[in-house]
């Protein structure tokens, strides 16, 4: 799971398996495979680089590399 903020300062947590793309409109707007939109503080570069640490943090590079 990685840490979002939304526009309100809540921090919540994400699965970003769930995350099927990302917006800047110029806010960023996760879009999740559910069809659900997420619009949170953080810039696109933010929220790559935590999926970055999360996957290597479980291990998920280790087929891509």
């Amino acid at each position: 799971m990685i840490r979002v903020t939304r526009l309100d300062g809540t921090e919540y947590y994400i699965n970003p398996h769930q995350i099927e793309s990302i917006e800047t409109h110029p806010d960023t707007t996760l879009i999740m495979l559910s069809g659900k939109k997420v619009i949170v503080r953080e810039k696109p570069e933010q929220i790559l680089q935590r999926i970055i640490e999360y996957r290597k943090l479980i291990g998920g590079f280790k087929n891509e590399e």
